[in-house]
């Protein structure tokens, strides 16, 4: 009678699930990476050049969570399921093999589990995860979460941003991301077989580090950029793009997309009082230069 047991789903298939995790951690997953990093850092230029890029993001309307997850989350919980299985089953061989690759694959772990909990909360802090009603309304916001407001892109990241204990966060995770994205871009062309012997991994190598030497220096300035932006400024720019979009059609009318406008309104209302008072005082210092000559006169 035979006692063998039945090898996994996972076991069955591994050639093809590990080929199809490494092709997705580079496409969509990691293509789409450098776009969104891109993206944050054309803050640099401005709030208008940032607002501009992600009106045209949400210029697919009721088409972008479909874009959303059949490209981005759908691969993406596919690669990070498969990595932490991956990470799990395998074994660290660097206390006894000291050698660089090794080294690399134990990074590509870590930083593997550690992009896994960025991108988890980055989701959640910046998004709220679900874009429904009564969970935005009763959990996700309460809880200091869904800070994004699309139609005020700058000033409302720059509002998420503020402290010490985000910037840190999402600093640590960015680069975490564009290491495991530029050493699994290495691995995976070795998965795919185009570059196998030792000459060709050299030159892959230095291929793969320059292209995370590049997308890292464009994160830490997508992260300069919602760090400097002044969120007082960028609402006026914002405002002001929001109506001359509706006017144009260039984007939908949305209010939840957008952020309150009570702190804006209040400080607009301040400014008009104080020029109320400054005009006040004016006309009374006016009076009284006219009423001079006429006491004069009189004298």
């Amino acid at each position: 009678m035979s006692t063998q047991t039945e090898p996994s789903f996972f076991l069955k298939h591994e050639f093809a699930i590990r080929r199809i995790h490494s092709l997705l951690g580079v496409v969509p997953i990691g293509l789409y990476m450098c776009v969104h990093l891109t993206t944050n850092a054309s803050l640099m230029a401005g709030p208008g050049a940032f607002q501009r890029m992600v009106n045209q993001i949400h210029s697919l309307g009721p088409a972008l969570p479909v874009v959303e997850w059949g490209f981005i989350f759908l691969p993406l919980l596919f690669h990070a399921i498969i990595g932490i299985w991956i990470g799990m089953t395998g074994e660290s061989n660097t206390d006894r093999y000291k050698y660089t690759a090794n080294r690399r694959y134990r990074f590509q772990r870590i930083t593997g589990y550690i992009a896994f909990v960025y991108i988890t909360m980055h989701v959640f802090h910046l998004h709220g995860w679900f874009h429904f009603g009564p969970w935005l309304d009763y959990i996700a916001t309460p809880l200091g979460m869904a800070q994004f407001k699309p139609y005020n892109a700058a000033s409302s990241l720059a509002h998420a941003m503020d402290g010490v204990f985000w910037p840190a966060f999402y600093l640590v995770g960015v680069l975490s991301c564009v290491y495991h994205f530029a050493n699994g871009l290495w691995t995976a062309g070795i998965t795919w077989g185009l570059w196998v012997s030792p000459a060709a991994q050299k030159r892959a190598s230095m291929l793969c580090g320059g292209i995370g030497l590049l997308v890292g220096i464009i994160s830490i300035t997508a992260w300069v950029g919602a760090l400097t932006v002044d969120p007082k400024e960028a609402r006026i720019v914002e405002d002001r793009m929001y109506e001359a979009g509706l006017e144009s059609g260039a984007v939908f009318d949305d209010p939840h997309k957008r952020s309150a406008p009570e702190a804006v309104e209040s400080e607009e209302s301040e400014a008009e009082v104080d020029a109320d008072a400054s005009t006040a005082d004016e006309a009374a210092a006016s009076d009284e230069k006219t009423a001079e000559p006429e006491t004069s006169a009189a004298e």
